[in-house]
C-alpha cells in the first residue's frame, strides 16, 4: 500500500535559479532563504524519508478541459522559461518519471464521473519553471512526475482531484513526497515600480492586506488548522492565490482535508518576490 510520506508547499521563483551575485543585488546584499531553506528540506527531511516518487502540483501548467499528468519514462533537455528568458537560460535537466502511478491517477479517476484526467506522455508537452526550477534542489534518484493546474476548475473540483491522488497513491505501492510548487497571495507590481521592489522584505508584498492575508494563513499551516484555510479559501481568494490556491487544496484534500492536521515547519522566511508572498513550508505524514 502506499503512502504519502511527507509533503510542502514550496516557492519557486526566478531568483532561486539567478547567479548569487545577482541575488545578493536584487536583496540589498543578502541572500534569500528560499535558497538554502530548499536544499535543508532535500537535506533533512525529504532525503531521510527516500521516496519512490516526488510529484510536482505545478501551477504554471494551466490546463482547461481536465488535470493534465505527465506519463513519461524520462524528461530530459534544456530549460529557457518563456515569462522570464534571461533568468536561466538553457538549464539542463533529466527527470525519470513514473507512468505507472500517472496512469493509475487517471484509472482512479475514471472511476468516477465528477473529474477528468488525462495523463499524457507527449515528449513534446511543454515543461513550466514550477518543476524545473525545483530540480537544482529537491532532486536526487527518485522519480518525478508534474501534474497540471485545471484552469476552469472551482473549489469542489480541487478536492475532487485531491481524492483522486490520494487513492491513488495508497492503491501503488509507492513512498510519495508531494510538493505543492506556488506562491501565496500573487498580485505583481506594475512594471513601472516592480524593479523598486525586488528584494525579499515583506515590507514589498503588494499590499499589506495581501501580507495580513498571507500571515494568516502561515498561522494557520503552522498549528495544522487545514479546517481553517479550506473554510477560508473564498475570502483568500480575494488575494490572488497563485494557481488560485489549488496547489494546496489538491495537496490538503489528498491528506484527509479539513480532517488533516499535520502542523506545518517552516523553511524559509516570509518573503516577497515581485509583489507575492512566498514561503518554504513542510508538512510531516503522521508517523515521521
Amino acid at each position: 500500500m502506499g503512502k504519502i510520506v511527507g509533503s510542502a508547499i514550496v516557492a519557486h521563483v526566478p531568483p532561486l535559479v539567478l547567479p548569487e551575485v545577482v541575488r545578493l543585488e536584487l536583496n540589498h546584499g543578502r541572500d534569500f532563504s528560499i535558497v538554502d531553506g530548499l536544499h535543508r528540506m532535500r537535506r533533512e527531511r525529504i532525503d531521510p524519508l527516500k521516496p519512490d516518487t516526488i510529484i510536482i502540483l505545478d501551477t504554471h501548467w494551466f490546463t482547461t478541459f481536465e488535470w493534465v499528468v505527465a506519463a513519461h519514462e524520462r524528461r530530459e533537455g534544456k530549460f529557457t522559461s518563456g515569462e522570464l528568458p534571461r533568468g536561466n537560460p538553457q538549464m539542463p535537466y533529466d527527470m525519470p518519471g513514473d507512468p505507472e502511478l500517472a496512469h493509475l491517477i487517471a484509472e482512479v479517476a475514471g472511476e468516477r464521473t465528477d473529474t477528468w484526467v488525462h495523463a499524457n506522455d507527449d515528449p513534446y508537452l511543454p515543461l513550466h519553471y514550477a518543476t524545473v526550477y525545483l530540480t537544482p534542489f529537491l532532486q536526487r534518484d527518485e522519480k518525478w512526475m508534474s501534474i497540471s493546474t485545471c484552469q476552469t476548475a472551482e473549489f469542489e473540483d480541487m478536492v475532487t482531484f485531491g481524492e483522486v491522488l490520494g487513492e491513488a497513491i495508497r492503491r501503488s505501492d509507492r513512498r510519495v513526497v508531494v510538493i505543492a510548487s506556488g506562491a501565496l497571495s500573487h498580485k505583481f507590481w506594475p512594471l513601472s515600480q516592480l524593479r523598486l521592489h525586488e528584494g525579499a522584505d515583506p515590507a514589498d508584498v503588494f499590499s499589506p492586506e495581501h501580507r495580513g492575508a498571507d500571515e494568516r494563513v502561515i498561522k494557520w499551516l503552522e498549528v495544522g488548522d487545514h479546517a481553517a484555510v479550506l473554510a477560508n479559501f473564498p475570502e483568500f481568494r480575494k488575494f490572488t492565490p497563485e494557481g488560485r490556491f489549488a496547489h494546496y487544496v489538491i495537496l490538503a484534500a489528498a491528506l484527509g482535508g479539513p480532517a488533516w492536521n499535520a502542523r506545518g515547519e517552516a523553511f524559509s522566511d516570509y518573503e516577497n518576490a515581485a509583489g507575492t508572498g512566498q514561503i518554504h513550508m513542510w508538512f510531516p505524514a503522521a508517523g515521521n
